[in-house]
């Protein structure tokens, strides 16, 4: 009975991080909770708005949560977890997708491709000289653009927002609508757990929203609560590589590429320093932990779904208590458990009022990046103010991202300052550039 727990501990170096089992299950489980709404928002996105598979994508996104969680944990001994990422989901459906009217088969391709370049980058080192590339002021205005875009997505879909033809958008005028008022509560609800400090407040306001839903009708009672997983068949191994290639698929690659380097980047220094591992300001396995983010993004994209990145409501595992890789362990253990639960998964997130306070949410927690830009200086704040505000206004994260690049060495020139930009810098801004010119929008 002890030999298990005993070969954990050394494995995962318990005594070294000053934790036990119970105590790493108890924050892996925490971590699940907190990011158990990708199950449903998930394949809302790439099943019914995207036109992919529902239940192979809910499928997809629990395996390659379950696979990149269980990658990190074993291969880099980190508490992070990973799934399907917030705003690329929504890149991939409504500007990829729908947008440029792709085959979700292409962007799949698109998605693979840049995990495979991730994977490059992170293993010949030069991941290092494109982090260090990129202005921080940038970097904070993607991830703010990012929380600004899917939280319109989330007002579209609710129909709080609706279009106009004067005004192009505007609040809806029938605001009694029981889908409405029911995405109004979510929302409150949502917000009253958070401020409150609910464990997995999001996922909490999601089930509660649900419930009052099936109370007043607008929400289906589901048949059953648990059932054999849907087939995975439908989107396995369907990616378009030779799609994916065309010279035109530039933008929308490096977009994937581009936020999930930084955003893995940022949430593994953020988890890690909250978790006391930061040696001398530096992370010890940094590139064993960016390789299994990289495989995990490569093989959701075979399984079926949008790129997979690390999660920074990982800190939930490690206010708990988490330090290990067990704790990721754990988490993915249960996202595999979750392919179970697909009655539930299928009648809830087929409801808009149900999944769309959770992207309003993650929007407002992904928008707090807009207090570390510098906005005092305008050569720092014209480029991340255009970078944040294109994005939602041409529905689209790549042409924010491209607009803020190009930008950013003209006002350092302008300013005098163009030795204080990075030479990838000027040449990312002359591919985008070129980009527009032949290709037109991305």
């Amino acid at each position: 009975m002890n030999h298990e727990p005993n070969a954990l501990a050394r494995y995962f170096r318990f005594n070294q991080h000053q934790t036990d089992l119970k105590t790493e299950i108890l924050a892996g489980t925490t971590t699940f909770l907190t990011m158990a709404y990708i199950l449903l928002v998930n394949p809302f996105l790439l099943g019914k708005e995207a036109g992919m598979d529902f239940g192979a994508v809910f499928v997809a996104t629990a395996l390659a949560g379950a696979i990149g969680t269980l990658l990190m944990g074993v291969l880099a001994n980190y508490p992070i977890a990973l799934a399907p990422g917030m705003g690329l989901n929504a890149y991939f459906t409504y500007t990829v997708v729908l947008g440029m009217d792709v085959p979700w088969q292409t962007a799949l391709g698109a998605v693979f491709i840049s995990g495979l370049i991730f994977l490059v980058l992170t293993v010949t080192k030069i991941r290092e000289l494109i982090i260090h590339s990129i202005p921080p002021g940038l970097k904070h205005a993607v991830s703010a653009g990012i929380g600004l875009f899917i939280a319109f997505i989330g007002l579209k879909n609710a129909e709080l927002i609706v279009a106009n033809e004067a005004t192009y958008v505007s609040l809806n005028s029938d605001l009694m609508k029981p889908e409405i008022l029911l995405t109004l509560f979510g929302l409150v609800l949502t917000l009253l757990f958070m401020i409150r400090g609910v464990k997995g407040a999001v996922f909490v306001g999601m089930i509660g929203t649900a419930v009052v839903g099936m109370g007043i009708g607008v929400v289906e009672i589901p048949s059953a609560l648990f059932s054999a997983p849907p087939s995975l068949a439908p989107t396995l191994l369907k990616m378009d590589l030779a799609g994916a290639f065309d010279m035109g698929f530039f933008a929308v690659i490096f977009a994937f590429l581009f936020v999930d380097l930084f955003d893995t980047a940022g949430t593994l220094v953020g988890v890690a320093n909250q978790a006391g591992i930061l040696k001398n300001n530096r992370l010890p396995r940094a590139n064993r932990a960016l390789t299994a983010d990289s495989l995990a993004t490569m093989s959701g994209a075979a399984l079926g779904t949008s790129t997979v990145t690390s999660y920074v409501e990982s800190t939930a595992g490690v206010a708990t208590g988490g330090r290990t890789g067990m704790t990721s362990v754990t988490t993915a253990l249960l996202f595999v458990l979750a392919i179970f639960f697909f009655p539930l998964v299928e009648v809830f997130a087929s409801v808009s009022a149900i999944t769309s306070p959770a992207l309003i949410i993650v929007g407002v927690l992904m928008a707090s990046s807009l207090k570390e830009i510098e906005w005092k200086d305008l050569s720092e704040a014209v480029p991340a103010f255009l970078t944040v505000l294109m994005m939602p206004l041409t529905f689209s994260i790549a042409t924010g991202i491209a607009i803020g690049f190009i930008l950013y060495p003209v006002t350092k020139i302008f300013a005098g300052k163009p030795k204080t930009v990075h030479p990838v810098m000027y040449v990312l801004a002359l591919i985008f550039i070129a980009r527009f010119i032949f290709l037109g929008s991305i």
